[in-house]
C-alpha cells in the first residue's frame, strides 16, 4: 500500500506560515530558519544551522534517517525578491487563496517547495527510511547563491554521497537538467577631472565606460551571429546584458568615475572565464595604456562578484533516470534561468531541478502558485519515500 501524500491543509498552514516572513534577501531570513527548527524538533529532527560568515543570515541542514549513501538531498533558497515598486493588488507577505491559487511572495519561488517538504515530514519520519532524506535550505540565493556556498564544505563532509539532490525551483514540476552558468561583474573606471570646457585635460571614466560597454555588445553580437549556438536552449547562444551604470559628479566636470555591472549567460559546453579573459585583455591591452600615458593614476578594474556553475546534462544517468522516474516523466527539459543546482552538481552529486509553478509568474506583483502543482510536488515526496523504504 502506497503511502498518503502530504495533505493540502498542511501544506497551506505551513505555506502560510512560510509567507509571512519577510526574508527579502536585503533581511535576516533568521526567523524563518528558527520556525523550520522548531517545527523539525517537533518530530525528533535536530537540525544544523549554519551561520553566515558575517551577517544574521543562515543555512540549514538535516537528515532523516540513516546517513548512508544513495539518498535524497531536497533542496531551496529561503530569501525572496523585493517587492518595492512593484504594484501588488494583493498582501505580498500574506498567504490569499483565490480561483485555484496561492498568492504571496515567494510562493512559486520557492517557498511553496519548501512548504511540500516540511508538510512531508512526518511521513518521512514514520516511514522508517532505509536511505535518508537531507533538507538542505539556504539564503542569498537571489542576490548570487552566497548562502549555498557557504554550506557545500558542510555538505562534501558531512552528508554521505546521495543518489539524487532535487532543487524545487518552479518547472512546473518537469525534471530540468541542465542550465546556463553565469558571471556576474563590477568594472569600475578611475579617470582624472577637468573643466569640462578643456576635455582634453582629464580622462572621461564615462567615455571609458561606452568604450567598454561598446566591446562587451560586440562580444554580444558575435556571439548570437556565430555562436556557439545550442538549440536546447531560449536563446540558443550565450547571452550578455548591462546593468546598473553610475558615473561622474556634475555636467561641467570631466568624470573622474564610472562604474557598471554587467552579466553574461552561457551555455553549459562553453568556457565562461575565457569571456572574463577577453575583456581584461581587451581594457589592459587597448584602453588603459592610453590612460595611464595621460595621467599614471588612472585605473580599470574588473571584478567578479558573483559566479553561477552552468548545469550539465548527465544523459542516461542514474540520477536523471531516478528523478524521471519521480517525477513521472518520459523526458528531461532544460532552463532558461539559473538555480544552485550547478554548485551541487561541482560536489559531484548527481542533481536535477524539479519543483511546482511556473517560473513566468516568479518576481513579479501578485506572484502565484497553482495548487495543483503543489499537489503534485506533494505526491513527488510521497515517491521520494517509498524509494527510500524500498
Amino acid at each position: 500500500m502506497s503511502s498518503p501524500a502530504p495533505s493540502n491543509d498542511s501544506i497551506k498552514a505551513i505555506l502560510a506560515d512560510l509567507i509571512a516572513f519577510d526574508t527579502t534577501s536585503y533581511r535576516s531570513n533568521l526567523e524563518l530558519i528558527d520556525y523550520i527548527v522548531e517545527y523539525l524538533a517537533g518530530f525528533g529532527i535536530q537540525a544544523k544551522v549554519l551561520a553566515a560568515d558575517g551577517q544574521p543570515k543562515a543555512n540549514l541542514v538535516a537528515t532523516i534517517g540513516p546517513n548512508v549513501s544513495g539518498g535524497v538531498v531536497l533542496s531551496g533558497h529561503t530569501d525572496v525578491v523585493p517587492v518595492a515598486g512593484q504594484a501588488w493588488t494583493k498582501p505580498a507577505f500574506k498567504l490569499t487563496e483565490e480561483d485555484g491559487h496561492y498568492f504571496g511572495r515567494g510562493v512559486a519561488d520557492m517557498k511553496g517547495f519548501i512548504a511540500v517538504v516540511l508538510a512531508a515530514v512526518p511521513l518521512f519520519v514514520e516511514a522508517k527510511l532505509k536511505t535518508p532524506i537531507h533538507l538542505a535550505f539556504s539564503f542569498d540565493e537571489e542576490v548570487g547563491c552566497k548562502g549555498v556556498q557557504e554550506m557545500l564544505p558542510f555538505l562534501s563532509q558531512h552528508v554521505a554521497l546521495p543518489r539524487l539532490v532535487v532543487i524545487g525551483e518552479p518547472t512546473s514540476m518537469q525534471v530540468a537538467t541542465a542550465h546556463k552558468g553565469q558571471y556576474v561583474a563590477k568594472t569600475r573606471i578611475v579617470g582624472q577631472e577637468a573643466h569640462s570646457s578643456r576635455p582634453d585635460d582629464g580622462v572621461n571614466a564615462v567615455v571609458v565606460a561606452a568604450e567598454l560597454i561598446g566591446f562587451i555588445d560586440d562580444m554580444a553580437k558575435s556571439i548570437r551571429e556565430s555562436g556557439p549556438f545550442d538549440d536546447a536552449f531560449s536563446p540558443p547562444h550565450t547571452t550578455f546584458n548591462i546593468g546598473p551604470i553610475s558615473g561622474g559628479s556634475a555636467f561641467n566636470i570631466i568624470a573622474n568615475t564610472c562604474e557598471f555591472d554587467w552579466e553574461f549567460r552561457f551555455l553549459p559546453s562553453e568556457d565562461g572565464p575565457a569571456i572574463t579573459e577577453r575583456y581584461q585583455q581587451h581594457f589592459e591591452d587597448a584602453i588603459l595604456p592610453a590612460m595611464r600615458a595621460k595621467f599614471p593614476g588612472c585605473s580599470i578594474t574588473n571584478e567578479v562578484w558573483a559566479y553561477l556553475p552552468p548545469l550539465k546534462a548527465e544523459p542516461g544517468s542514474d540520477g536523471e533516470s531516478f528523478a524521471m522516474a519521480l517525477a513521472q516523466r518520459n523526458a528531461s527539459t532544460v532552463l532558461a534561468f539559473g538555480t544552485e543546482a550547478g554548485h551541487f552538481q561541482g560536489l559531484d552529486f548527481p542533481t536535477v531541478v524539479c519543483g511546482p509553478g511556473d517560473i513566468a509568474q516568479a518576481h513579479k506583483p501578485d506572484e502565484y502558485i497553482d495548487i495543483k502543482q503543489l499537489e503534485a510536488c506533494a505526491r513527488f515526496m510521497r515517491r521520494v519515500t517509498e524509494a527510500m523504504t524500498a
